[in-house]
């Protein structure tokens, strides 16, 4: 979690702001992953802090929404 913090602010994925009058907070919450080898040890864990997506609404919490794009390999 740390590490995915770091990165966070390293890459200045957020502003803080003041919260307006009469707005509140979006919840977050981490996902956590354990990425395994092939002869079953651990390769690595992850972590990572995602907005509950379900609280939100466009054009109020979020001026323009994100689309995942499919990398060539694996198509």
């Amino acid at each position: 979690m740390n590490e995915e913090m770091a990165t966070i602010v390293k890459n200045k994925t957020w502003e803080m702001v003041n919260l307006p009058n009469g707005k509140e907070t979006n919840g977050l919450k981490w996902i956590f992953k354990i990425k395994y080898n092939e002869d079953g040890s651990v390769k690595k864990y992850k972590a990572r802090l995602v907005a509950k997506e379900y609280s939100q609404l466009p054009g109020v919490d979020f001026p323009e929404m994100f689309a995942p794009v499919a990398r060539m390999e694996t198509i």
